[in-house]
């Protein structure tokens, strides 16, 4: 059993359309704070040992300039990395999938014996497919990004229960799965909302993301 209404409560997602490097670009993110100590935290989001025991296996130079590749998913370059020191850690990778690029940046800040861990996803709004995001929105990668927070959040004891990620792909579809994902993309369908979004295309994106990510509807 997974405490899902908790995780999902504790997680904070924003988006916008913004200016970066001189061209508009979606740009998501999400924050969730962990208790744990920021090295501990550090590690399991920089080691291949803890990277597999939440998210996906991952193999490849994970240093300043290395490649890495995740298995059956994205790969990329490191192009920022900061260890922990005075309180704050953090890196930056692009991340390459299905030949187009966007870049992803995490963030560690210690907060008392807690961490607070924040992802932004940045990508061209020229490089997402239009119908693609008329469709989704920023649920299509958000929710993914949310079954992470929820794999790390279980792995530093953030969430109670047990899903390691080689029984996600079964767990979408049981009902708590579902409840899962249901509010996500609920809460991409908030965020929207808050920047801007009506009501009404958020609610139908969410339910397209729903339905992708469970087979609902199908």
């Amino acid at each position: 059993m997974v405490d899902v209404q908790k995780q999902l409560a504790a997680v904070t997602r924003s988006v916008a359309l913004q200016d970066r490097d001189g061209e508009p670009s979606h740009v998501q993110t999400l924050e969730q704070t962990y208790p744990a100590g920021l090295d501990d935290v550090w590690e399991a989001v920089t080691t291949a040992e803890r990277i597999v025991r939440w998210f996906l296996p991952i193999s490849g130079d994970l240093r300043l300039g290395g490649r890495y590749q995740f298995e059956g998913n994205a790969g990329g370059t490191v192009l920022e990395c900061t260890p922990p020191a005075d309180g704050t850690a953090g890196y930056r990778v692009t991340w390459e999938f299905g030949g187009g690029v966007t870049w992803v940046t995490i963030r560690l800040t210690a907060e008392g014996e807690d961490t607070r861990f924040s992802l932004e996803h940045v990508a061209p709004a020229a490089a997402v497919p239009a119908e693609m995001w008329d469709t989704f929105g920023p649920g299509a990668t958000g929710v993914g990004w949310d079954g992470g927070l929820l794999g790390l959040g279980l792995h530093l004891g953030a969430t109670e229960g047990s899903l390691s990620p080689g029984e996600a792909e079964a767990w979408a579809v049981t009902e708590e799965g579902k409840a899962f994902y249901r509010g996500a993309a609920d809460g991409w369908a908030a965020a929207q909302v808050s920047a801007g979004t009506d009501p009404e295309t958020a609610a139908r994106k969410a339910d397209a993301t729903f339905g992708f990510y469970t087979g609902a509807g199908q």
